[in-house]
């Protein structure tokens, strides 16, 4: 047969060493992660627990990326008292330290121990169960250098069935330590549970627990499913002090974005629009850090939340007279405390959406206006151009008018020439009949050179070239194939 891992789960080419009628699965190319996968669902098994039972369970708060730090911390402990250490990368472990039984689970931000010894049996003296915890054994100097920040301390003990203790009130608060706690039926009615989920004078929070028909296993999953409610519940609610600290800055931002969204619709030169959206930009990003900070914290609430709610429903509570349920006086205040931190997560997410709207609002606005601004640009040059445009008609007419007279005064000096070489010509009607001959001649020739000197149109000519276009044809009477966009040009 394979061997077994921790888990239960058979691995390696051994699992084919039994004869099959069938190939062996490992004799195929596996999924890297197949086995892991396969072996999660087996990983941090019950306890089986024999009551009497005493437990004292831990959790500190170490990060995401202290995991080989607090197995380091287990391997030492588990050196000190001679137990096996944890596997490398393992992210659960048992071990028998003599005086006590260790289990270690890692989980994403913080590692729990959970310290088991056997309690004392029916036929022990009544005492406090609380009195000797199963911590009691562990060293207190390697207690002391636990990595992390502690965050979950909970002494629960497995009593026998005692037949009073479920209706003697003044017992049950001298054991839960107040009179304030809450208790129920468990396990379909082999077991009784009894806390107050206070903080006593070692800092640890007492859970009682009566046997009435426990075997081992089912004492084993009880165990762990306090403990756990305990530990989910704690985790789950480290999002709400910084929720309540956060909720003034929200609404100081959520009043600031207020004010710059009311000034969006009165400020009207570019300047004012522009120092509101850098205002908004500031905003935004003071936001988005404080996204940042607390996201992580929100979400892992709501994960924590939801598991405590599934192990409270695992637990098959069920009536005590006289008493809440362990369910309802937690949701008594975990559940209006996560939902101020999903209201704070709901108004932070909101926040941020609206002040991208606003931006996005200022910042049409001000495309909006450097448009209006480049429209004032762009008719001031189409004024100059037409300016520009009346002056070169001007200039050429000019040049027209000049060029004319120089030829019409070369005629003169001819007629006057012929005249002196014995030719009867009047240069009065010689001269008017070249006015109105040469002025023509000259007026066509200036247009055609510069019709021959244009470039040829651009197609979908638009904009000031297209204004110039337009503006040259209705000046020289052609049709928009005949004239280039850049005629106009001076």
């Amino acid at each position: 047969m394979p061997a077994a891992e921790p888990g239960g789960a058979a691995r390696g080419p051994a699992a084919g060493a039994m004869a099959h009628p069938y190939p062996s699965a490992w004799v195929l190319d596996p999924h890297p992660d197949r086995e892991a996968a396969v072996n999660e669902l087996h990983t941090r098994p019950f306890a089986d627990l024999r009551p009497p039972v005493r437990a004292s369970h831990l959790a500190f708060l170490s990060g995401e990326d202290d995991a080989e730090r607090d197995r380091g911390h287990l391997a030492a402990l588990c050196a000190r008292l001679g137990a096996a250490p944890p596997a490398p990368g393992a992210r659960h472990h048992a071990a028998d330290l003599g005086p006590v039984t260790v289990r270690w689970e890692r989980h994403t931000e913080f590692s729990s121990y959970t310290f088991l010894r056997p309690g004392p049996g029916a036929g022990a003296p009544a005492a406090d169960p609380f009195a000797d915890p199963a911590l009691a054994a562990v060293p207190a100097d390697w207690l002391a250098a636990a990595p992390g920040r502690l965050l979950v301390a909970v002494h629960l003990a497995v009593v026998p069935a005692d037949a009073s203790l479920g209706r003697d009130d003044r017992r049950l608060a001298e054991l839960c330590g107040s009179d304030r706690h809450a208790g129920a039926v468990v396990a379909g009615g082999a077991a009784a549970a009894w806390t107050d989920f206070r903080l006593h004078g070692d800092g640890f929070v007492r859970v009682l627990v009566e046997d009435r028909g426990l075997d081992e296993r089912r004492a084993g999953r009880l165990v762990q499913r306090l403990l756990e409610v305990e530990t989910y519940r704690t985790a789950a609610l480290l999002a709400f002090p910084p929720a309540l600290r956060l909720r003034p800055r929200l609404s100081a931002l959520e009043g600031r974005l207020t004010a710059l969204a009311c000034r969006i619709a009165e400020v009207g030169d570019l300047g004012g629009e522009r120092a509101l959206l850098d205002g908004l930009a500031r905003l935004d990003a003071e936001a988005t850090r404080l996204a940042a900070e607390h996201g992580y914290r929100f979400a892992a609430a709501r994960a924590y939340h939801e598991v405590a709610r599934r192990r409270l429903g695992e637990l098959r509570e069920g009536r005590i007279e006289g008493l809440q349920t362990l369910g309802e006086f937690m949701d008594r205040r975990l559940l209006p405390a996560m939902e101020t931190c999903a209201s704070i997560e709901r108004r932070l997410a909101a926040l941020l959406g609206q002040a991208a709207h606003a931006g996005g609002l200022l910042r049409t606005a001000v495309d909006v206006a450097v448009e209006a601004q480049n429209r004032d640009v762009l008719r001031s040059m189409e004024r100059r151009a037409a300016q520009q445009l009346r002056l070169q008609q001007t200039v050429e007419g000019l040049s027209a008018v000049a060029i004319s007279y120089y030829l019409l005064g070369l005629l003169g000096y001819l007629a006057k020439g012929l005249e002196g070489l014995g030719l009867e010509l009047d240069p009065g009607p010689l001269m008017a009949l070249g006015v109105a001959v040469v002025v023509p001649v000259v007026w066509g020739g200036v247009r055609h050179l510069r019709h021959a000197a244009a470039p040829p149109p651009a197609p979908g000519g638009s904009g000031l070239r297209g204004l110039l276009s337009r503006l040259a044809r209705w000046r020289d009477g052609l049709p928009a194939a005949e004239v280039g966009p850049s005629r106009a040009s001076p």
